[in-house]
């Protein structure tokens, strides 16, 4: 009685110690008084393990390595946000609010837009239940057995002057400060592993490790900043929100700020920017949000972003370097991209060695040539291009640059069309091709082949293992072990993964052929039209493709001009006598949605809006993004917003999630 009484005073002394370390940055204790706490838990836990708690700072790494991720669903999107390029921008954003609102005077609350990634914790009762990457903003991968390694994350709430809600979900960003990534890097390189090429990509790696011990060993830090659903619990606005993380013991940026109207938008953009450099961690942006939650209700949603929120971004940094070489890349495709090889240069914490040059027009429109002295950016912190040449500093006599009209991998002629701006390979057989039709085959969005990813693609066609995207299904266990770089397990795992992934929905085998200018919305639509029937889509015509809803000319041109060649279809035939079978689309025969057009607006709780277009398509409806005359029903979830005026206006009907839920023959209450 006596241990477990000084377990559970531990348990609060040593939380306290986390509260007062993280979350107010005013530690009481040094580092060796807390060592010499938390081995005393240790030690108790381990003689009387009886007395284990599960909100134990101790039990942070208890769970032992997952074999695959699973997915979690978000009660409430986590949506992405419109961008504000410049001050005019973050003006109309707030011109268009007070319109709405009708309301001269605006409190915003600003935040800093960090480079890291974002994640959804959720409690129930007051002790955390799981967490979650944003994934596709509805549902993301289960990584509770990493969040749980973060000291800063709360395993249960501090349940000091602020009422717990029975259920909430808390959203927060994921990051590694400068100086940890630093020491990160130097860290992988004495062990001789990989070295990250910038802190974003070591939070997302550190997030996505499947033995929870390799996360624990990385820097990991965590700022939240909102809330998806709660139950148990109200709030009048933003600022209330965060005053409770902080209370119930999440970490809540410093520099979090209130701000009034566009002056003050302008204001905190300027004084980020200028701060940028300074701060610990990276950022990339600021972030305003609308601080009263009545108002935020009134503006709503759209289908990928609030209206009541919008991110500022800063000014593209730039730097100087030399342009050592310009290389030619051939995509999937048989596009053919010139790329500058750069002497690296940082550039908004990250080193930079290549920028695209798009095409031969964009090399003469800016005279780029090997050896000049160049300005590069990274435009919206993402995408490294050459904005100039320094004249002044290029050598005398260095001559202008020509793409070769010769495919660097197969030494084919390259062709432009007269509508293109690009030299393409028509070689099918281009290794360089080869190489990026089977890593789109095997990507995430087609059939998700765990471990076919660009180094071992690479590897196999180099090695004439894969010549196509149907020989894929011919890989063997024992020939990949005498590979260099495939032991017993990797060689294992890569032809599980290939026989897993042999069950494949239409949409996302059509998608993974990478015809061209078909995406994963298209070749959804391709699902739906030809009921998931693959010899009907091969032996489609112009005609048919273009009457279909949301398919143009151009669309269906490519899907001819696909199939017109004969390898294609061999190729497809193959994968089929493999063993890939294509999921039957659920055709149900009471059609009675069949010609009914409905939009959604706002947020669904008892399911989301992809699952609410699958049961509307199911039922021979379908659905589109805007309202028109042609629409038959709006679907009007929490926070709808502008398109529910336009339905009223246009004299549509108009169904909250209830009615839509009886209308499709579901419980309400599913």
């Amino acid at each position: 009685m006596k241990q477990e009484r000084r377990i559970l005073d531990l348990i609060e002394i040593i939380n306290d110690h986390n509260y007062k370390y993280y979350v107010l940055d005013d530690p009481t204790i040094s580092d060796g008084e807390y060592d010499i706490l938390f081995r005393e838990l240790e030690t108790l836990e381990k003689n009387f393990p009886q007395y284990k708690n599960p909100h134990s700072p101790t039990q942070r790494i208890g769970s032992s390595p997952i074999k695959r991720f699973n997915t979690i669903e978000h009660k409430k999107p986590m949506l992405s946000l419109s961008n504000a390029m410049n001050s005019s921008e973050l003006l109309d954003f707030h011109n268009r609010t007070k319109k709405i609102l009708n309301q001269e005077s605006i409190t915003y609350v600003a935040e800093p837009k960090l480079d890291g990634l974002g994640v959804a914790l959720t409690y129930s009762n007051g002790s955390l239940l799981h967490g979650a990457t944003r994934g596709d903003g509805f549902n993301g991968e289960d990584i509770t057995h990493n969040l749980k390694t973060i000291r800063s994350i709360p395993l249960k709430l501090r349940d000091v002057g602020e009422t717990i809600p029975s259920y909430i979900e808390i959203r927060g960003e994921v990051f590694i400060e400068k100086i940890n990534f630093l020491k990160l890097n130097k860290s992988q390189n004495k062990k001789g592993e990989q070295v990250f090429a910038n802190p974003r990509n070591a939070a997302a790696g550190s997030l996505r490790q499947l033995d929870p011990k390799v996360t624990a060993t990385r820097p990991l830090s965590i700022f939240c900043y909102e809330a998806g659903l709660i139950k148990g619990k109200l709030f009048e606005n933003h600022n209330s929100l965060l005053k409770a993380l902080k209370i119930w013991g999440f970490p809540v940026n410093p520099i979090v700020k209130t701000v009034q109207g566009h002056k003050g938008l302008k204001q905190y953009q300027k004084h980020l920017e200028k701060l940028r450099n300074n701060l610990p961690y990276e950022i990339d942006g600021t972030v305003f949000k609308i601080d009263d939650y009545k108002y935020r209700k009134t503006l709503g949603y759209r289908s990928r972003s609030p209206r009541w929120a919008i991110a500022g971004k800063f000014k593209a940094q730039q730097a100087t370097t030399i342009v050592k070489n310009i290389e030619i890349q051939v995509g999937r495709t048989g596009a053919l991209t010139p790329v500058a090889k750069l002497n690296p240069v940082f550039v908004s914490g990250v080193t930079v060695s290549n920028a695209t040059l798009h095409n031969q027009d964009e090399i003469n429109r800016k005279d780029i040539r090997i050896g000049d002295t160049v300005l590069i950016e990274r435009a919206g912190d993402v995408i490294p291009k050459v904005v100039k040449v320094i004249l002044n500093k290029r050598s005398p006599g260095s001559p202008s640059f020509t793409i070769p009209k010769i495919c660097p991998a197969c030494k084919q002629a390259a062709h432009k069309s007269q509508d293109e701006a690009i030299l393409r390979c028509k070689n099918l057989s281009c290794p360089e091709q080869i190489k990026g039709r089977i890593e789109h085959f095997s990507s995430k969005l087609a059939l998700n082949i765990d471990g076919l990813g660009k180094k071992v693609t690479d590897l196999l066609v180099d090695h004439n293992y894969l010549k196509s995207i149907s020989d894929i299904f011919l890989l063997d266990e024992t020939r990949l072990k005498t590979l260099e770089g495939f032991g017993n397990k990797s060689a294992e795992n890569l032809i599980t993964a290939i026989e897993n992934s042999k069950m494949v929905s239409f949409s996302k085998f059509v998608y993974g052929l990478g015809i061209k200018n078909v995406g994963e919305h298209i070749s959804k639509l391709f699902e739906q039209y030809f009921l998931s029937d693959l010899s009907n889509f091969m032996n489609s015509s112009v005609e048919e493709l273009e009457s279909i809803d949301g398919v143009g000319p151009i669309v269906a041109k490519e899907v001819i001009d696909f199939w017109y060649q004969k390898e294609n279809k061999a190729m497809v035939e193959e994968c089929i006598n493999q063993g890939v079978i294509i999921k039957k689309r659920e055709v149900v025969k009471d059609q009675f949605l069949i010609n009914k057009t409905f939009v959604f607006t706002g947020t669904l709780n008892s399911i989301n809006r992809k699952e609410g277009k699958e049961i509307i398509n199911k039922y021979g409806g379908s659905t589109t993004n805007s309202i028109s005359k042609k629409t038959d029903f709006l679907v009007a979830g929490v926070g709808a917003g502008s398109k529910l005026q336009k339905a009223k206006n246009l004299d549509i009907e108009i169904l909250n999630e209830q009615e839509f839920l009886k209308t499709v023959k579901l419980s309400p209450s599913k």
